[in-house]
């Protein structure tokens, strides 16, 4: 297993071309070596060493919609139908063109290391550290506050979301036990060495995602309409803003660009990567957030996991179960860019042995699952986390960043990356970069965070801290529920 982890650290192999920036060496560097030529090792380099345009792909398509292709019909009855599809194309787009500067300061960033000898043959680069490189100590240090709360609480609602989700097959226990069993199930992504290594997991996320993003549309079609729905929404700003923030959380998954960008054999290939898997996920998220908020209208307001309300079925019992895997992966995806920071910390980021990595990597768990245990408002956080951390780790941050490293004419014109075909001017990037930082300080945190804060504060003082199973089913007693009807076994917030 070390000489699978060995083999996925040293992919990238830096050229000496001083002009060429970031590249791959021609010839065999930064392929898989199928040294020993057996069929098991050729097997097994295709399913565990990925660094492909492709990888990455599936990668960000697939860590882009976990969960929240549950909650999304939750933001759209805070949103109404129509802002509810806008927003999501509207950020879906922001996100995209961030994305897209991250890509571009990791490509200038390595260029300028390479030119000075560094090699990173057995390290990993992070968003961090391209800011330390770029811009100095102080937006280090702000960088890896922001990414690393923001990928710690990421991973808290996937292990929220696990428990939420298996609730709806197996009752039986609250969703606090369940938190606890998938906790320990999660923390088995100790033994992930890197984003080389997701190859077959990314694949298999993106099609569970799929398949539960139409059944979704298509069971909400076939269960038609509610008697007495109703599409009241927008009611309220507070709502409003919530919901418009759960959507800025999700096209705001690009907190691991870097790391996937430095799991590729050709780094510089990834500028458009996140576009075409954000074009992808509309044909997901669009679909189905409609179409369960047609069928069930504002009753939504009050189940945030959209599973609640389908029809029992193996159809969405295999959703389910689906989905649970893919959170698993997500939690993974989530964690490992943690386990390298931890890893550099302790001094253990470069040691060859998996299994001492893993051992080092699982003090990382414990504060999560601590965390989701706390915390288990499955939809409220998503957005609290927006507001709060995406706005600034995703979205404000790298924008600024560009503007700051680019803000000289002679960094412009030395720079590793010029500006896009689409958009060729540095000025227009500028305007753009203005745009997107003052949009998302007054928007996205200003109003998205004062709304999500209340949204949450309402949910600890209805349900409390380390609520045994959020918005579950009240205890009802036999000879009660012979005489009550289904819809008020529901409990309301």
């Amino acid at each position: 297993m070390s000489a699978g982890m060995r083999h996925g650290e040293e992919a990238i192999v830096p050229s000496g071309n001083d002009n060429e920036g970031v590249q791959v060496n021609g010839n065999n560097t930064g392929k898989i070596d199928e040294h020993d030529g057996s069929d098991g090792s050729k097997l097994s380099s295709f399913l565990w060493h990925g660094g492909s345009v492709w990888d990455a792909w599936f990668s960000c398509a697939s860590n882009q919609v976990a969960q929240v292709l549950l909650t999304l019909p939750y933001s759209f009855s805070q949103l109404g139908m129509l802002s509810g599809i806008v927003l999501q194309i509207f950020y879906g787009l922001l996100g995209s063109w961030t994305a897209y500067l991250i890509s571009v300061l990791y490509v200038e960033y390595r260029a300028r290391k390479e030119k000075e000898g560094k090699n990173f043959k057995n390290h990993v680069i992070q968003w961090f550290e391209v800011l330390d490189g770029l811009l100095g100590t102080y937006w280090k240090a702000l960088g890896l506050a922001f990414n690393c709360t923001f990928l710690l609480f990421g991973s808290v609602i996937q292990l929220i979301a696990c428990a939420s989700n298996i609730y709806y097959i197996n009752d039986h226990l609250d969703k606090r036990t369940w938190t606890y069993i998938f906790g320990a199930c999660c923390a088995t992504t100790v033994f992930i060495p890197s984003f080389h290594n997701y190859r077959i997991w990314s694949f298999l996320g993106l099609g569970m995602t799929t398949y539960t993003a139409w059944y979704l549309a298509i069971a909400s079609i076939i269960h038609g309409q509610t008697e007495g729905v109703k599409h009241s929404g927008p009611t309220k700003l507070v709502l409003y803003f919530t919901g418009a923030t759960n959507i800025l959380y999700t096209f705001g998954g690009h907190a691991v660009t870097v790391e996937i960008m430095h799991a590729m054999w050709k780094p510089q290939k990834f500028k458009y990567i996140y576009l075409m898997a954000t074009l992808y996920v509309f044909t997901l998220t669009i679909p189905s957030a409609s179409a369960v908020y047609w069928a069930f209208g504002d009753e939504l307001l009050d189940h945030s996991n959209a599973f609640s309300l389908l029809p029992k079925n193996g159809w969405r019992d295999a959703a389910v179960i689906l989905m649970l895997i893919h959170q698993f992966i997500t939690f993974g995806f989530a964690c490992t860019p943690l386990y390298f920071v931890w890893e550099k910390v302790i001094g253990m980021h470069d040691t060859k042995s998996i299994c001492l990595r893993a051992l080092a990597r699982l003090p990382v768990v414990i504060p999560i699952w601590f965390l989701a245990i706390i915390f288990p408002f499955f939809g409220p956080i998503n957005s609290a986390v927006g507001a709060l951390l995406v706005s600034f780790t995703v979205y404000i941050i790298p924008s600024l960043a560009h503007m700051l490293t680019y803000r000289s004419a002679c960094a412009r014109q030395n720079a590793a990356e010029k500006p896009p075909f689409f958009l060729p001017s540095w000025t227009a990037m500028y305007v753009l970069n203005a745009f997107v930082v003052i949009w998302v300080l007054i928007v996205g945190f200003g109003f998205g965070g004062w709304a999500s804060v209340t949204n949450f504060v309402r949910q600890v003082d209805t349900f409390g801290l380390f609520a045994k199973c959020y918005q579950c089913k009240p205890p009802v007693p036999a000879a009660a529920a012979a005489h009550a009807p289904v819809s008020a076994l529901h409990h309301r917030l």
